[in-house]
């Protein structure tokens, strides 16, 4: 079970601050509920990148120098979860600009915007129907 996205697009997010990013990242899975299991963070090295572990939060990072691309991996099942939101408000303060946009199985679309460390949401995301990251539930537009 879970919802089926395909994320896509591409952020300014220097290669010396993956690490970093990263680091920020398993923070912040932490306390939220996913794929990755922080109990068996020993499992995971720490020489994670921002590719290693994006397929917990439902997509595939290609890193061309200071820009990572987003894609999805149909045959890794990326299903959205509260990790996955944390993903992308993790990384928000590594980030100089770009956008990634979501597509949910039931076609519905949103969308984060990066500038200057900062992320906003444009778009209903069609897992926990909210229209900021761990915004409250709101009834589908136009609905």
């Amino acid at each position: 079970m879970g919802y089926l996205v395909h994320p896509s697009g591409r952020l300014n997010l220097p290669e010396s601050q993956d690490a970093a990013a990263v680091a920020a990242v398993k923070a912040a899975w932490r306390d939220r509920r996913g794929w990755y299991d922080p109990q068996h963070e020993h499992a995971y090295p720490p020489s994670d990148t921002l590719a290693d572990i994006a397929e917990f939060a439902a997509a595939r990072v290609t890193r061309d120098g200071d820009w990572i691309e987003f894609d999805h991996d149909d045959g890794n099942d990326p299903k959205w979860s509260d990790q996955a939101t944390a993903f992308y408000v993790a990384i928000a303060p590594f980030v100089r600009s770009g956008a990634v946009s979501v597509e949910g199985e039931d076609g519905g679309t949103w969308s984060y915007t990066y500038a200057d460390g900062q992320i906003s949401q444009q778009g209903w995301n069609g897992w926990d129907g909210t229209i900021e990251p761990f915004g409250e539930q709101v009834d589908y537009p136009g609905a």
